[in-house]
């Protein structure tokens, strides 16, 4: 996870970002503490990457690197404006002992549009990831990869549109169909007989931005229709505040970057 020290919408390279919108830096700050402690009291470990100033989009951590057996594919931004991150987070994994590292020659917004399942790799295009670096991805990582396209523009990442709820032999993931082509609706519903099914108030809320680990899943606070159906399914929603960060179209994924060891 990155502080978001200097987070601010300067700019618009989503349709949740308005630059004439006033952010509070401070409430953004404390609800990212927030979720970290939610980690923490799950007894998860929630490492740090310093942020840089000019770079208020460097709290969603998720974007720069995707980690799956101590591989590392770094990332590749869309927008000149968010370019310069990548290379904060691969001098983080470089001085913390990760070896396996390769940066990529293709447009690629790593866990924003890359989904680990313990089984496949899910990857989105449409907005951010170009669809060549789905292969790459493939390549570098060593997983089979199933492509997925995106196509409101509202949901520009894998991210905003589907979650991995439980990973393994049998994942089970839970998703938006409205946000996906029909070919990808039905490569879903073909791979994911048992997902979880959300609706319009829960992807615009960012509910389908959550974080899971198998039993606990962190959500947006106003989730709450999504929450019940995963209590149905045995999962302990937890709801936290991310309303702040929600102006640059961020939630609790996009703050968190998963290491897949």
């Amino acid at each position: 996870m990155c502080p978001p020290k200097h987070f601010t919408v300067e700019y618009s390279i989503n349709p949740w970002m308005d630059p004439d919108d006033p952010v509070d830096t401070e409430l953004a700050m404390s609800q990212w503490r927030e979720l970290a402690d939610i980690y923490r009291r799950l007894g998860h470990t929630v490492d740090t990457v310093p942020p840089q100033p000019g770079l208020p989009d460097m709290v969603f951590a998720a974007n720069s690197a995707t980690v799956i057996g101590g591989r590392v594919l770094g990332a590749r931004f869309r927008s000149p404006e968010r370019a310069p991150e990548a290379e904060h987070f691969r001098r983080w994994f470089s001085t913390s002992g990760y070896r396996d590292l390769v940066m990529p020659s293709r447009i690629n917004e790593a866990e924003g549009d890359f989904a680990w399942t313990g089984q496949l790799l899910l990857a989105g295009s449409g907005f951010r990831t170009d669809p060549q670096a789905h292969a790459e991805a493939q390549e570098v990582l060593g997983v089979p990869v199933v492509s997925l396209r995106l196509t409101d523009p509202r949901y520009y990442h894998l991210d905003t549109a589907l979650f991995v709820l439980r990973k393994g032999d049998r994942p089970q993931v839970a998703y938006y169909p409205e946000a996906f082509s029909e070919g990808s609706r039905q490569v879903l519903r073909r791979l994911f007989p048992d997902a979880v099914i959300a609706d319009s108030a829960d992807a615009e809320c960012l509910g389908l931005n959550g974080v899971s680990d198998g039993r606990n899943v962190v959500l947006p606070s106003e989730a709450t229709g999504l929450a019940e159906r995963l209590r149905a399914h045995g999962y302990e929603p937890l709801l936290t505040d991310i309303s702040e960060l929600r102006k640059s179209g961020g939630g609790p994924k996009c703050c968190t970057m998963e290491l897949h060891e």
